[in-house]
């Protein structure tokens, strides 16, 4: 399997990355969930700087989702 590189990342790109199984919305709705269910994971980004209608993950905030989430 090919090695997870720390970049910036479509919201999207990266939540098919996670659930390859399911469109691209509808794995980005899993992930959001995710994302609000982890407990201080969403303050985190907010602290780095992250916008909710932002179409991108820095390579910061997927640094952080990763820590939180684990590698896809």
């Amino acid at each position: 399997m090919k090695e997870f590189t720390i970049r910036a990342y479509g919201r999207m790109e990266l939540a098919s990355l996670y659930s390859p199984e399911l469109t691209d919305i509808a794995a980005y709705r899993k992930m959001k969930k995710w994302i609000l269910l982890c407990p201080g994971l969403l303050q985190r980004l907010y602290d780095l700087g992250y916008q909710p209608n932002c179409r991108s993950f820095t390579p910061l905030e997927v640094r952080v989702i990763i820590d939180a989430l684990g590698e896809p």
